[in-house]
């Protein structure tokens, strides 16, 4: 769908349908929602007076204009429909809740089945919120909010949901963003194409894990990643098992020894700052595109999500989409170590030693325990390749949904100052986070008898001990681990997110990205 900005009048633009807003507690409308209550003689606050309209966040209220008569001449209006929308307290009020209530009034849109609506940049009055940022935030929030995953669907007309849902009929084609103010055009206009970049990365993000596991192999997960390099002008590099073999990387191999599926390393490289190689930063994810649990097998219950045990990578290849558009001065690498894990013959047993890229000898005591083994490997790549600091993103453990449920990302860091920066980028972008300790009694849990150390801690702390093996690897290197496994997937309409894949931290990496850039 297309997002565009107009200069004009909000009563005087012919639309189906206008998006309006409200704070609670308002009683009389100013604004471009009082204008639009003057042209519908009042009619906005009547049914505030009567408590049908109370401006709640999330509250959606449909004004049909030709229903509407004064004088037998019709409204005042050239909109065809008016939607109130509420914004909730003014004081609570931020760039979130234009994400959100952006989100559901475009599926609400959708389901009343036109094809183009009108909306004004929300919070830019007695919210106080910068016109630019509310732009790219309602661009953001509308394509994200849109989202389907429906191509093996013979029927494209979604669930039957209705607005809360993914009812569509013939969707929603284009919105535009009226102001009035002429000298605001080219600033509204940047923030859309911003927001946009921002949300087409993420849904990039959420097609790779949406897809079944016959479809996305490694090798066509290194396909997809090869084409929107070529797109956005970056620099791909996938390396085979010969060549991950003759580098060491036993830990990564090691998962994929029990699939016919080759692995597939993929190394995506951005230079914003070519002449200063030590200014980069390394993003990571998890590529396990799917998870039996290897010998170890997972109950069949739990093996039906697994096809988005790719999350990370997919992540991180998705921000590389929304990095190359925003160009931001710094270099930046992603690296996703795609591969299966499978039981087979070939397949790594429980109690066997494996060699990581770094010489350390690994006992492999789960093999469900298989992310962090490919990540050891990816981390010892980024650092011999100079590697100034590094986030890695997995879908990594159950337990993370344990310890804090499905409202936060786990995170995990060795460095005060990199962790604030990706706190600050998680909240710029509405992505919760949540750091838990890296103690030494829980580091001791991951001691092994005949190895250096052992790849599962057992069931006490098990986000905890999964991070501490990835930081065995990651060592003094400023780090942040992020276990992305409770919100990775999503069975409800809420938000920003639909049904399926989140895309989670694709946008907080891209943010971060930037906010290092400086």
């Amino acid at each position: 769908m297309e997002i565009k900005v107009t200069q004009g009048n909000i009563v005087e633009h012919a639309t189906p349908a206008l998006v309006v807003n409200l704070f609670k507690g308002v009683t009389a409308p100013g604004g471009a929602t009082g204008a639009v209550d003057h042209a519908l003689s009042g009619l906005i606050s009547r049914l505030i007076e009567s408590g049908e309209i109370t401006g709640a966040s999330g509250e959606i209220t449909l004004i049909h204009t030709s229903a509407i008569t004064s004088g037998g001449s019709g409204s005042g209006l050239a909109a065809e429909r008016v939607l109130v929308a509420g914004l909730g307290e003014s004081e609570k009020f931020d760039y979130e809740a234009i994400r959100r209530i952006s989100a559901q009034v475009a599926r609400r849109l959708r389901s009343l089945k036109v094809k183009s609506a009108a909306t004004i940049v929300h919070g830019t009055g007695i919210g106080g919120l910068d016109p630019a940022q509310g732009a790219e935030a309602i661009a953001e929030g509308t394509i994200l909010g849109l989202y389907r995953f429906d191509k093996y669907k013979s029927s494209k007309n979604g669930d039957g949901d209705g607005e809360d849902g993914e009812d569509g009929g013939n969707g929603l084609e284009l919105i535009e963003l009226v102001e009035m103010d002429g000298s605001k055009i080219a600033a509204l206009e940047s923030g859309v194409a911003r927001g946009d970049s921002y949300a087409n990365g993420t849904n990039f993000a959420r097609d790779l894990v949406n897809e079944p596991p016959n479809v996305l192999s490694p090798t066509e997960m290194a396909k997809r990643a090869s084409a929107m390099a070529e797109d956005a002008g970056l620099r791909i590099e996938v390396l085979e098992a010969d060549e991950c073999r003759a580098l060491g990387m036993g830990s990564y191999l090691s998962v994929a020894a029990g699939s016919t599926e080759p692995p597939k390393f993929i190394h995506i490289t951005y230079e914003g700052d070519a002449g200063n190689a030590d200014n980069n930063v390394w993003i990571i994810g998890k590529g396990i595109t799917f998870d039996s649990g290897g010998l170890s097998l997972k109950p069949p219950g739990s093996m039906v999500t697994m096809k988005g045990d790719m999350g990370g990578g997919a992540a991180v290849i998705g921000a590389m989409q929304v990095i190359a558009a925003l160009k931001p001065r710094i270099n930046v690498h992603a690296v996703c170590a795609a591969t299966e894990n499978m039981p087979s013959g070939s397949a790594t047993r429980p109690g066997d030693v494996v060699r990581a890229m770094n010489g350390k000898y690994i006992e492999v005591e789960n093999t469900d325990a298989e992310g962090r083994l490919t990540l050891a490997d990816a981390i010892c790549f980024a650092k011999g390749k100079g590697a100034k600091q590094i986030i890695d993103v997995a879908t990594l453990t159950g337990a993370v949904s344990v310890a804090l449920g499905k409202g936060h990302i786990g995170a995990f860091s060795n460095n005060e100052e990199f962790y604030g920066q990706v706190e600050q980028a998680a909240s710029e972008r509405g992505e919760l986070i949540w750091r838990l300790p890296l103690g030494s009694v829980t580091k001791r849990q991951n001691n092994s008898v005949v190895a250096d150390i052992k790849n599962t801690g057992g069931r006490g702390a098990g986000s905890i001990t999964a991070a501490h093996f990835i930081h065995e690897f990651a060592e003094d290197t400023p780090w942040v681990h992020l276990d992305i496994a409770a919100l990775n997937m999503s069975d409800s309409v809420s938000g920003v997110n639909v049904r399926g894949a989140s895309g989670a931290s694709t946008r907080l990496l891209a943010r971060l990205v930037e906010n290092l850039a400086g």
